[in-house]
């Protein structure tokens, strides 16, 4: 096993990695820019390197971390989700330099990051793929390509960056004027967020279910899936609400997970990863993509079968075989994480930085919280709006609900606005409640904005600041070497 492990990335997936890593006896390392000085993964590592003043090009500078990584004696990088994560080249530096990548080989990276070769891939392994095109050409060719295959196959049609990831170079068209417009906007998109304008098209699926299944492989050919989570609430094609398992009938249950299985080995897949899926109203699934990484959700997998995930992708790396069989995987209860964004949802889930005044989080059986923020935080502007996960556990779905209500109920955030009273308003509507919801369901719930966020009453405010500073923390208070 590693003796030392530098963590390229920020915020919550980097004080998760590093918990994992110490219950191994393995030392930590943070990263951080100089506008990140104050961010709380600094004080959970062993240890911690400033990498530049930032904000954001240092983290995505692959010479910068190898180099800090070499001058503190890592033997190993997690590149967590996001910036380098799935980036081949960060990858394939990593081993050039004797570093231990916690991840999968540069070529897997790359072949499952274009959208168009995980396509070619999966359709020759005979797992389902919706109708698409391949790159479309530049300038006018590429439009007649794209009408003519909304001709054949009908709207919507969905236009995706072959680069794509995290719900961005992606566009829905409902006829052919938006088609035509769309094509221009995906390829600015595309080229901004990737650097690589390339786009392609799919029929579109109306109002799927966006459906995912988690698979671990090891380097001597063993592959095994640790079911299934249903990501279908979200805005902007980015998930806000993860569920597992996934509320699919017995027969397909098992012939996705059986297909994710099957996908992975076709990729020559190692490491953590997550095979996705888009279902349609008859269950007919299709293969989405594989995202080669840790995902954000992936702490409701780990609370239905009780496999801390960031601990074996550290073993897988190490090149150590799975410590689990298929048999051993158990699926018992359901779980639920919300993310918990500092955004407004009546303005469009914009991002709101700003000072966190006050923080009270829940607790209590079956409540798991990963986060990263404290009171007296100032909330960058230039980083991801995400400030913890909130995710539940119930034995069944109703006592998942009941309890991710009872949860939100105590969780105070002042200073910025947040999507929590958002979902206090999900938690309460009926088609959640009956798990009747698709990719559509923000769209198609307009009443859920229809909430008052009430400010906190000065008697209110008093009493929790009161407590937090009797019983609460501030991680700037620790000692630190």
């Amino acid at each position: 096993m590693f003796r030392k492990l530098l963590v390229a990335n920020r915020g919550e997936i980097a004080i998760r990695i590093m918990r994992s890593a110490q219950e191994l006896g393995i030392r930590t390392v943070a990263i951080y820019e100089e506008t990140d000085k104050t961010a709380m993964h600094i004080m959970r590592s062993d240890e911690a390197v400033c990498i530049g003043a930032g904000p954001r090009k240092d983290y995505l500078d692959i010479d910068r971390i190898i180099h800090a990584a070499k001058a503190v004696g890592a033997d190993a990088i997690h590149p967590g989700y996001g910036f380098l994560a799935e980036n081949p080249l960060f990858s394939k530096r990593c081993t050039e330099h004797g570093l231990f990548f916690v991840g999968p080989p540069p070529e897997v990276i790359a072949d499952m990051g274009s959208k168009v070769v995980a396509r070619r891939i999966m359709t020759k392994a005979g797992i389902p793929v919706i109708p698409g095109t391949p790159v479309l050409s530049e300038g006018e060719a590429g439009e007649r390509q794209a009408v003519r295959f909304a001709e054949e196959h009908g709207f919507p049609v969905m236009i995706q960056a072959v680069a794509g990831g995290g719900g961005r170079g992606i566009r829905s068209a409902q006829n052919m004027d938006e088609l035509l417009t769309g094509l221009k906007l995906a390829r600015s998109e595309a080229r901004m967020a990737f650097g690589d304008e390339s786009i392609y098209l799919e029929k579109g699926l109306r109002n799927p279910r966006h459906v995912e299944v988690q698979i671990l492989a090891d380097r001597f050919g063993s592959v095994i899936h640790l079911g299934t989570r249903n990501c279908s609430i979200q805005r902007r094609h980015q998930k806000l609400v993860e569920i597992a398992p996934a509320n699919l009938p017995a027969l397909v249950l098992e012939r996705i997970c059986a297909d994710a299985v099957r996908a992975a080995k076709a990729a020559r897949y190692v490491n953590a990863g997550t095979v996705e899926f888009l279902i349609d109203d008859q269950d007919q699934y299709y293969f989405l993509e594989v995202n080669t990484r840790i995902q954000v959700e992936h702490t409701v997998t780990e609370m239905v079968t009780g496999v801390d995930i960031v601990r074996e992708q550290l073993r897988i790396a190490a090149g150590e075989p799975l410590s689990l069989r298929q048999g051993d995987i158990q699926i018992r209860g359901w779980s639920i994480e919300l993310r918990i964004n500092a955004e407004d949802p009546k303005n469009n889930f914009m991002p709101s930085p700003g000072l966190i005044r006050v923080y009270q989080s829940p607790g209590g059986h079956g409540v798991r919280l990963d986060g990263a923020i404290y009171q007296g935080y100032e909330i960058p502007r230039f980083y991801d709006s995400m400030l913890v996960k909130l995710t539940v556990y119930g034995f069944t779905w109703r006592e998942a609900v009941d309890r991710l209500r009872r949860a939100l109920d105590g969780f105070s955030i002042v200073g910025v606005p947040t999507t929590i009273p958002f979902y206090k308003q999900i938690v309460q509507d009926p088609d959640f409640i009956e798990q009747r919801f698709d990719t559509s369901y923000i769209d198609t719930h307009p009443q859920l904005l229809a909430y008052r966020e009430e400010a906190p009453s000065i008697e209110r405010l008093a009493r929790l600041i009161a407590e937090i500073n009797a019983y609460g923390y501030n991680p700037y208070a620790q000692d630190k070497p």
